[in-house]
């Protein structure tokens, strides 16, 4: 990536488009520092959240990641019930008390909107719920240790339209308490849900701002040709 630039508002949704291979994913694993686990990544310049660079050489990662939490493409439950998927964060953090416990389980999944779905059976495995289900399980895995902002890596690409509409629906809601950035190769689902749109091309940003300006009257030629097909 090269020179890119942009604000995450708060308690928004900022959507990141662009073709394949464009960078869209790379930016997003900077901003909770999941680069830092590939090995050839370099990585120059400064990420700002709440006026500190999370790359100073002090920064502390771990707390970073529990106040930036991601959701990957494909649904990846721990192979355990669907209870010890939303205790185990909390737990790694220092939670022990079986009352706190139960209580962040039944907010967690209430907030990812599965409770009223599992709560009878919250000690089965995670992997006999369903596709969609699975990835709301991981919304609340993440939503257990209490972050400002979820970061979703094309959450809905293995879902059909149906979980992808309740994963949508999710985001929005989310969006309220929480800071959202998505990737998703859906310019449709960007123009629906998000707030504010960036469009990448070959590793730079080539445009930013309030998403309904971008999908109907983009400053750039390159964006409105991607936006309307007209791509290449």
């Amino acid at each position: 990536m090269q020179n890119v630039t942009m604000p995450v508002k708060k308690n928004r949704i900022t959507a990141l488009i662009g073709p394949s291979g464009c960078g869209k994913s790379t930016l997003l694993r900077c901003f909770n520092r999941m680069n830092d686990l590939i090995d050839i990544c370099r990585v120059e310049g400064n990420i700002d959240f709440h006026g500190e660079n999370i790359y100073d050489k002090d920064a502390d990662i771990i707390a970073l990641r529990k106040r930036i939490g991601m959701i990957f493409q494909k649904p990846n439950p721990f192979p355990m019930t669907i209870r010890d998927n939303i205790t185990y964060g909390p737990k790694i953090h220092g939670i022990t008390g079986r009352k706190e416990l139960n209580e962040i389980v039944e907010r967690s999944l209430m907030q990812a909107a599965l409770w009223d779905e599992v709560a009878d059976r919250l000690d089965k495995p995670a992997f006999s719920l369903s596709g969609g289900q699975q990835q709301r399980l991981c919304i609340a895995r993440t939503l257990s240790v209490s972050p400002e902002v979820i970061l979703m890596d094309e959450p809905t690409s293995a879902l059909d339209p149906i979980a992808t509409n309740k994963i949508e629906d999710l985001a929005q809601e989310l969006s309220m308490e929480y800071t959202v950035v998505i990737v998703t190769h859906n310019m449709q689902q960007a123009s629906r849900i998000s707030d504010n749109t960036g469009f990448m091309y070959m590793g730079k940003m080539i445009e930013f701002g309030d998403t309904e300006r971008i999908f109907n009257k983009p400053d750039e030629e390159l964006t409105e040709k991607y936006i309307t097909g007209r791509f290449g």
